[in-house]
């Protein structure tokens, strides 16, 4: 016996295969790099090649004024804090767009917002830089949840990156006092010096990123490196990227890429430095003195290699394609003879 299939049924069948394979295909993971001089906005950087692909987010929209915090949330739009205007804005993850004012111009104390996270609540963070605290904010509506580290806690100075933990807890690099302090993932109560003052010659901490090895990585601005330390007792392991390499000047914002390598934000070279993510050696400048407009770079973050989910039109249009399938199905089987 010989099965035979109608040239519609199979259409139809490619037609769905296509669908599902144009709806589960990632995103690339390109870079984006907060531009705090003139340029006062986002740009974006093939994930692969470092070439400049668009502003992002352009200059002052939404009322952007000093980008010096940015993170993709769970709903995959883009989160930057304005210093300036002591907000939080969010942007289409997409696109670019201005979204909202997520979080209210002084919301809960805020003054000079730095560092944002989100936590395993999914609630985002927010390192108060002059008022030494660390905020929270409901991670959907941007409402002002509580104090979560308290003005000073731990001997808190000036908060800048932040971090959670492969054990939970939130690790907040203190600028002031050259520590990355330690915190109660869940309560906020203060845990540890982390990493002690001055720690393998740590001053003025800023980002703050846990490699794949487990261990904490540091930027160290005033001494122009980037410091490893121990990811679970915070003792000193090595200068990762030494003094100046690659000719980093200003070190802020760190980021470990799809392909495993560090990449380093210049503040003072206009650039983003890369480094082998086992050895600290330094690769390429990946983004170029001044590639797109580049002045003054300060956080980064790559976008999150997802599998999209479809949203609800997408849905709406599976189940009409699914029941197009069905009913064509249906009707070829009752046209062909039985026994073939």
């Amino acid at each position: 016996m010989v099965v035979t299939r109608s040239a519609g049924s199979l259409s139809v069948l490619a037609a769905l295969a296509l669908w599902l394979s144009l709806a589960t295909t990632p995103a690339r993971a390109d870079l984006f790099v907060g531009c705090i001089s003139s340029c006062n906005g986002v740009l974006e950087y093939n994930g692969t090649t470092g070439a400049f692909v668009t502003t992002f987010v352009g200059a002052g929209s939404g009322g952007l004024n000093g980008p010096l915090g940015l993170v993709f949330g769970p709903n995959g739009n883009l989160f930057v804090s304005s210093v300036s205007t002591q907000q939080v804005l969010e942007y289409n993850g997409t696109t670019g767009a201005f979204v909202t004012t997520f979080v209210g111009a002084g919301s809960g104390g805020l003054n000079t917002p730095l560092g944002l996270v989100f936590g395993p609540n999914g609630n985002l963070f927010v390192s108060s830089g002059n008022t030494n605290q660390v905020l929270e904010y409901n991670g959907t509506t941007g409402a002002f949840v509580t104090t979560f580290v308290g003005a000073g806690s731990g001997g808190l100075g000036t908060p800048d990156g932040l971090v959670f933990g492969p054990n939970g807890n939130l690790f907040v690099s203190s600028n002031m006092t050259s520590q990355v302090l330690e915190y109660n993932g869940t309560t906020g109560a203060f845990v540890t010096a982390f990493v002690g003052a001055g720690s393998g010659g740590l001053i003025g901490p800023e980002g703050l990123v846990f490699g794949p090895n487990g261990n904490l990585f540091v930027s160290s601005a005033t001494t122009s490196q980037v410091l490893e330390y121990n990811g679970t007792s915070g003792a000193f392991v090595t200068a990762f990227v030494g003094a100046g390499s690659g000719g980093l000047g200003g070190p802020d914002g760190l980021a470990f890429g799809p392909n495993g390598n560090l990449f380093v934000s210049s503040i003072f070279t206009n650039q983003v430095l890369e480094y082998n993510g086992t050895t600290g050696a330094f690769v390429t400048a990946f983004v170029g003195a001044g590639s797109g407009g580049l002045i003054g770079p300060s956080p980064l973050a790559f976008r999150p290699a997802t599998v999209p989910e479809p949203g609800s039109g997408a849905l709406v249009g599976l189940g009409g394609l699914l029941l197009f399938v069905i009913v064509t199905w249906r009707s070829v089987r009752r046209a062909t003879p039985r026994g073939l």
